[in-house]
């Protein structure tokens, strides 16, 4: 198993290094997010060990560009952000597949590196188009003919459902118990009030359509 890891406390980052030589791992070393990139490019990792707080490019950062490449390592960020919040914010909006707070028990690292590197590795997310509409899901990013778009987390998912579906009706059930869940009231115009500030954010009413009995679609 090879292991990168980004840290920018030298003496840490030594003592990680040395404790997973130890368990039969092969180990390198980055002290700034630009070296961990480039290191990344260029060594096939199984496993990235990726402080947050890095100098330069930040391990935010670095963590989002990995994900949009092609076959990425798995990543375990390591930070003393340990709310929950934080490790919500890395293991969703960063696209992390492991987050560990510091201060942490060294045989819990090694156990979750294991386990990280049994994972296959996972594709890259393509950006999805369509009709001037780019969705980005690795950078959580949206644009409606070349202008950035804010949307909220649930509107982000539906519009996320109706591009993978590429044209065809996402029915109603499938959007409330993919981006709600089994205890909204299925006649509830929740939804509906949904894809109506989602029309107008996107700046094209009817790029959104509603099939009666099937659910909603896009157009153009």
């Amino acid at each position: 198993m090879r292991v990168l890891v980004a840290e920018d406390h030298r003496i840490l980052a030594r003592t990680l290094a040395t404790g997973l030589r130890h368990q039969a791992m092969a180990v390198d070393v980055a002290h700034t997010g630009t070296e961990a990139e480039r290191m990344c490019a260029v060594t096939d990792y199984d496993v990235l060990i990726l402080d947050r707080d890095l100098p330069g490019l930040s391990g935010d950062e670095v963590c989002r560009r990995l994900r949009a490449t092609e076959g990425p390592p798995q990543i375990l960020l390591l930070t003393a952000a340990g709310e929950v919040s934080d490790k919500v914010y890395g293991l969703t909006a960063l696209g992390a597949d492991d987050y560990l707070a510091k201060p942490f028990d060294f045989t819990e690292l090694v156990a979750r590196v294991r386990t990280l590197s049994r994972r296959p590795r996972r594709p890259a997310p393509g950006v999805l188009e369509h009709a001037g509409i780019v969705l980005d899901p690795v950078r959580h990013r949206v644009h409606a003919h070349g202008r950035p778009v804010a949307l909220t987390p649930r509107e982000f998912a539906v519009l996320h459902l109706l591009l993978r579906a590429g044209g065809a009706p996402v029915p109603h059930d499938t959007l409330v118990r993919t981006v709600w869940d089994e205890h909204l009231d299925p006649r509830t115009s929740a939804v509906r009030a949904t894809v109506s500030r989602l029309r107008g954010k996107l700046g094209a009413p009817g790029v959104i359509a509603a099939d009666t009995g099937e659910g909603y679609r896009l157009c153009g």
